[in-house]
This record gives structure tokens, sequence and C-alpha cells, in this order.
């Protein structure tokens, strides 16, 4: 065996001097009396010393304590054992469950799939979801960002489109918490338990306590879960990051600790190239899709910082949860006029999609402006064409609620999965006047628009 030991460290970083064979990089190493602490090498010091990055708590170390060079990279389990499963990095489980032993294992480190094989087409992928769907539709093997502060229902978007994936496509739902408080952990096992969605759901953690490399490695060893159901089972995967800032703030500790001179507002000068290698590995090919949903935060709400400025880059879909709209009864709280898609063009969702979804916004856009009038003077002062405005806007607001599957047992209402075509239909019927007689609580919390019972005229 390739043994060595440890001649300094720093915080998380190791430096360990091997006098036979220097181990390769990205490789593992095992340190301590009892090797339980993991240090992945990330650089080649010279003709004896590598430096690793600890992925456990390096409490007990010494210099002089002995290291053995595994030869191995970082390896997590694959295939459809793992579904119902909450692992951590090292594909270990934490749920108090038997152990993963033995079957497939394979490295974190794999490159993405090359531009001859993806998929070349841009698909949309529904949701089921009217306000995403209609305003700012996903795209298969795309990224879209999910924009939102505590309590507006970003655990439960995330438990029903789990929920859609798995009984609409057949899919399969990966949830990776990166810098996860412990807290929320727990509370998202037990909403998706109660949901029904724990058994298509694969969740991987990398908790907030714990080494910034094992949060950095964490979405790797998620993305390569995926890609075993996308590659091998051929299945269509959803794949659930929160929170994507923390992978780059993790980044940005293993840097800091490593010496690099660093770049522009204390981020790391590999920036750019840390969180490429990460998104490329998210696309579509022939057979299946790695679709992800992100959420992102945005330091002290400044858009032109160098983090969110190169996550923007790579998304398709940015979708915007309101806390005004939550507390207005309006769930999802979708923001319907700050959520984008780059899929929403003629070319990719069709002109009749692409037609109705700009008429809604521009209704909804008029609202937002008359509302200052209407606080101040009353509906009466506006004109009649302004007042029909008003009245499709209020009635596109209530259809565009819908109740969901994940919150049956707190609502009493029965979960809805809506079509687009029926979506599409339903606005267009709106914007026509075709529900004028109808009353705006008729339109509230359903699915398709033939829901509106005759009791609402």
């Amino acid at each position: 065996m390739n043994r060595g030991k440890v001649v300094s460290f720093r915080g998380s970083v190791i430096d360990v001097q091997f006098s036979q064979q220097l181990p390769k990089l990205y490789s593992q190493l095992r340190a301590g009396e009892d090797g339980r602490v993991v240090i992945e090498v990330v650089e080649q010091r010279d003709a004896e010393t590598v430096r690793g990055i600890a992925l456990t708590p390096v409490a007990g170390l010494a210099r002089g304590s002995p290291a053995i060079a595994t030869n191995q990279p970082l390896q997590v389990p694959v295939g459809q054992r793992l579904l119902g499963r909450v692992l951590n990095v090292f594909g270990e489980t934490v749920d108090r469950k038997e152990p993963i032993v033995g079957g497939e294992w394979r490295s974190l480190h794999r490159a993405p799939v090359p531009l001859s094989q993806r998929s070349t087409l841009s698909e949309v992928l529904e949701t089921g979801i009217k306000a995403i769907d209609l305003l700012a539709p996903l795209e298969r093997g795309g990224k879209a960002g999910l924009f939102g502060g505590a309590g507006v229902g970003k655990t439960v978007l995330i438990a029903e489109t789990i929920h859609n994936m798995a009984s609409g496509y057949e899919g399969i739902g990966i949830f990776c918490g990166i810098g996860e408080r412990n807290r929320e952990a727990e509370e998202l096992y037990r909403e998706m338990q109660a949901a029904g969605v724990l058994d298509n759901t694969i969740m991987v953690f990398g908790q907030m306590d714990e080494p910034p490399g094992a949060r950095f490695r964490v979405g790797h060893a998620a993305l390569t879960m995926a890609e075993y159901f996308r590659d091998d089972a051929k299945r269509d995967v959803l794949l659930l990051i929160d929170n994507i800032f923390r992978f780059i703030q993790a980044g940005q500790e293993v840097s800091g600790l490593m010496g690099r001179l660093p770049s522009r507002v204390g981020y790391q000068p590999t920036l750019l190239t840390d969180l490429a290698e990460f998104e490329e590995r998210i696309s579509s090919t022939a057979t299946g899709a790695i679709t992800s949903i992100q959420a992102v935060y945005v330091p002290a709400d400044d858009f032109t910082d160098p983090a969110a400025v190169q996550t923007f880059g790579h998304l398709s879909s940015s979708i915007v949860l309101s806390r005004k709209r939550a507390s207005e009864g309006f769930y999802p709280a979708v923001d319907l006029l700050r959520s984008s898609s780059k899929m929403l063009t003629p070319t990719v969702v069709g002109n009749r999609h692409y037609q109705i979804a700009r008429e809604v916004r521009r209704t909804l856009a008029t609202y937002e402006q008359l509302k200052d009038i209407i606080a101040m003077l009353g509906i009466e002062e506006l004109s009649q064409s302004d007042r029909q405005m008003v009245d499709r806007a209020r009635k596109l607001e209530r259809f565009l609620t819908q109740p969901f599957f994940s919150t049956e047992q707190f609502t009493g209402k029965s979960g809805k999965l809506v079509s687009l075509e029926a979506t599409i239909s339903g606005c267009e019927s709106i914007l026509n006047d075709e529900f004028v007689r109808f009353s705006e609580r008729s339109l509230y919390m359903i699915g398709a628009i033939d829901e509106a019972g005759v009791q609402g005229a």
C-alpha cells in the first residue's frame, strides 16, 4: 500500500508527503490512525507532496499522522436501489435505514456529454403547473432558477414538481441540498414522505455544518446519480438544487484555504470554471434528459454580483416567487410579471402559446399600473375598457392558482395536474370575455377552465 504522512494542514487543507508513487489528482486519501479522515487530492505540490481538501472533520489529526492512498476517486452508488433514500457525499445513508453496499459505484468526476451526442431540439418540459407552463416554460434538459425567500412555497413547489414528474413522465426526482440546515433537510424529508413523492426521489445532502470540501462535492455526487438514470435507465430526471449559491460559497472557502489569490469581491479565481464544469453536465440526449431547477440566492439583491452573473448565464428559465402574492392567497406564489423563460418564443412554443402569454402579461401589467388609481379613486372612475381589462386581469390571476397534490392534507382540495393546452385554452377564453358573467371566485383554485361551475355565474 502507498503510505504517506501528514506534513502540514491549515483548516481543511492538508499536505501529505509520499516517499513512493505520488497519488493522482482527485484520488482519495485516508488519514489518521483509523483512516477516518477522507481527503481528496487537488494539487501536486512537488515530487513528494500533494495537497488535498478534507471532506470530513479533521479533529484529532496531527503532523506525522499516517495517510494511505486508495488510488480511487470519490465514488457514489447508482441505480434503482437509491430511490426513497437519503445519502451524503460519500453515498452513505443518513436515514437510519440499512446501508447501501455492493452494486455499481461511479466516480464523482465525469465528463459532460459531448456536443455530438446532445439533443439539438428545444423541447418544453410540461410541469402541469399552469403559471409556470404558460409564462416561464421549462426546457427539457435545461436549467431553471427558482428565486424565493423563506415561507413563500419553495419547498411545496419542489415537492409538487417531483410528484408531477413521477406521475406524468415516469421520471425520477433527485433533491440535492448544498449547505442545507439540518432543520430544513428534516422538514423536507417529512413533507415529501407525507406527500407520497419520496418513493420516486433520491435526496443527497451536504449539510451546513460539514467541511467546505463536502459541500463543494455533493452537487457532483447528485449529478453522477442523475446521469445513471439518463444514460443507462433511459429516463428523464428532475434535479432540484438548493442552493447553487452555497456551492459557489463552498468553492470560495476551499480556494481561500488553499491560498489562491482572490478575484473580484473575494470570489475564487476559478469561479467561472467551477460553475461551468458543474452546469455543463446537466443536459439532454436522445434517450433522456436531466432538467434542473436551482434555487438561487442573490447577495444583497445585487444582480451584478459575479456569482449571480455567472449563474444567470447558464439558466434558461427564471421563476420568481412573490411574498406579496403568497400573502394574498395566490398559490403557487409565482410572480407572473417577473418570471420569464428563453423558451417563450414562437419558434419553440408555437405562435398561439406565445401570443396568449404576451397578452396575459400585457393585461396583468396594465392592471398593476391601474392599482394606484383604483386605490385612490375607486374602480368606478376608470373607463369602460380599463374596467374590462381589470376584470380580465383579476380572473387570470385567480385562474393561474392551482391546488397541489402535495398540499391535499392541509387544504382539503384534491390536487390538479393541468395540461398546457388546457391552460392556454382557459386563458384564451378569459381574454375573449367568455367568462365575463362568472364571478372571480369560481376561477380560484381550479384545474382546467371547464371546472368553473355555473354557480359562479
